[in-house]
């Protein structure tokens, strides 16, 4: 037998080093195995645990604002867009959530232990009929209640923020802030008929009347058209204009004058009339415990959340990943928005 080779009883063997090699080869790939396992395991342990301790969070829905059993303030947030409907690609609500803030309203009118409001706005504005629906709420509040109602602007209360604060009893800005921008907007209209013409497409809408199709970005408004839709527009912003007037008490031709779409700073708001005070949301607070003898008063947020764990993280990585895939498609759906807008109360400078 080779010196090289060790006796099995067979006759044969193999060669030691060889031997040594492929016995550490093997307990090394079962080493890798056992912790490949173990990780394995960890990752379930984890994933139940999370599962367990956050099951509530998994669930998806509102979370409701529990309100306390003793005399408190209450504090409404207005942030971005007042719309209905937002919501993220999966669905999820975000931000404002036009029927559930009423819904809330409606909820602090019926708690007797509620004893104050205050409206805290960060909004561009948003649709004339939602900023139109808030307005009659606070009022209601206002007439239900007895209750005093503040508003407390932060970086900007603009157009539709304005509209929703106009009924406050007081009025704080942030110095910072940007509010104003009385007036309506229907968008802008596109018209690329010329642009299609030049590359030779020709187009055909077909609809009932002469007025139907107004707005199609296919066709140019007529002077008719636009005077139709400026008449909407007008209506909207003698509404918006009587509201600030009666809200602020100033002069309807007064307010005109000054309701000319701008934006104007906090201090430019004060010396209008259309804000009362250059402070902060904690002023705003003091304020109101002070004068209306609710000193040591508690304050409750009442700002919109939804609960929902995987469909968040699922949808701010497709918000991520989204957008348009060509120049082409970001433009058409740059033209869609536009011609599809509605009349509303909202800054377009401010908005998102």
């Amino acid at each position: 037998m080779n010196e090289n080779e060790y006796e099995n009883g067979y006759g044969y063997g193999e060669k030691s080093a060889g031997g040594k090699e492929k016995k550490k080869e093997k307990k090394e790939k079962n080493h890798s195995l056992r912790n490949s396992l173990l990780v394995l395991a960890g990752i379930v342990l984890v994933l139940a645990l999370i599962g367990v301790s956050c099951s509530s969070i998994m669930q998806s829905g509102d979370v409701e604002v529990k309100l306390p059993n003793d005399k408190y303030i209450a504090t409404l947030y207005f942030e971005g867009t007042i719309a209905r409907g937002n919501a993220d690609t999966w669905g999820n609500p975000y931000g404002y959530q036009h029927s559930w803030t009423l819904g809330e309203i409606d909820r602090l009118i019926g708690d007797t232990n509620n004893r104050g409001l205050i409206l805290f706005v960060d909004s561009p504005g948003g649709g004339v009929y939602e900023c139109d629906e808030l307005y009659f709420k606070i009022k209601k509040y206002k007439e239900k209640t007895g209750n005093p109602v503040y508003s407390s602007m932060a970086s900007m209360a603009a157009s539709g923020g304005y509209y929703i604060s106009a009924p406050a009893d007081k009025i704080f800005a942030n110095r910072n802030c940007w509010t104003g921008s009385i007036g309506v907007t229907i968008g802008t209209m596109i018209d690329i008929s010329g642009l299609l013409e030049n590359y030779g497409v020709k187009t055909t809408t077909i609809a009932s009347g002469k007025n139907k199709s107004m707005g199609s970005y296919f066709d140019p408004l007529t002077d008719e058209q636009e005077g139709i839709l400026q008449s909407l527009v007008d209506e909207a912003y003698d509404q918006f204009a009587g509201i600030v007037a009666e809200g602020r008490g100033l002069d309807i031709e007064e307010v005109r004058k000054i309701a000319d779409g701008r934006i104007y700073t906090a201090a430019q708001a004060l010396d209008l009339g259309l804000v009362d005070v250059i402070g902060t949301y904690d002023d705003a607070v003091a304020d109101m415990q002070g004068q209306h003898d609710l000193l040591g008063c508690k304050v409750v947020d009442i700002r919109y959340k939804y609960r929902s764990f995987i469909s968040n993280i699922l949808g701010s990585a497709m918000q991520r990943s989204a957008g348009a895939s060509s120049d082409a498609a970001a433009i058409m759906a740059l033209l869609d928005k536009q011609n599809k807008a509605p009349v509303s109360y909202l800054c377009q400078m401010l908005a998102e």
